[in-house]
């Protein structure tokens, strides 16, 4: 049986990045995206965009893009952005109530800047999109994970086999 677990979305973002560092050196940066879906009002029989909120998280690959440098120092709350990753589900238990949950959240695999930052400025970014990563390469499998400490849970960096695909020049 084949498996696929791709997204692709093209909207903005609804917040700053956040971004954490580990102990290990890596770091990732979290930041809320919404994309629009249509739908037709059965009263008035016009379309409307309704949107959809979704968390994203972009990580620092050991070999291939720095991709939470580039969300961390390009891009701002209300920028538009081309996302492409994967799907991962997020268990934890709750601190307060001991309970179970899960997020469903979107690993960034690769990523393209729409438009220039408001500024104007942007250091090496000229207004075109970052050099994408090789085409056809495979995205990272997803992973869940299991947390006790109550909280959100920590960010785990995602596997990435050191392949020739992966070096994005």
């Amino acid at each position: 049986m084949a498996n696929l677990n791709k997204v692709m979305l093209i909207g903005r973002l609804t917040r700053d990045p956040e971004v954490r560092t580990f102990a290990t050196g890596g770091k990732v940066a979290n930041f809320g995206f919404a994309v629009n879906n249509r739908k037709k009002n059965a009263q008035s029989g016009q379309w409307e965009e309704v949107p959809v909120f979704v968390d994203v998280k972009a990580f620092n690959r050991e070999t291939g893009r720095k991709l939470a440098d580039l969300v961390e120092q390009y891009l701002r709350k209300g920028q538009q952005v081309y996302v492409e990753g994967h799907l991962v589900l997020e268990e934890w238990t709750g601190k307060e109530d001991g309970k179970k949950q899960s997020k469903l959240r979107v690993v960034v695999d690769d990523i393209q800047f729409l438009e220039r930052r408001e500024d104007g400025s942007g250091g090496s970014y000229s207004g075109g999109a970052p050099r994408s990563a090789a085409p056809g390469r495979a995205p990272a499998p997803a992973r869940g994970n299991s947390y006790d400490d109550g909280g959100e849970p920590e960010p785990v960096e995602p596997d990435m086999p050191e392949t020739q695909d992966n070096i994005p020049f």
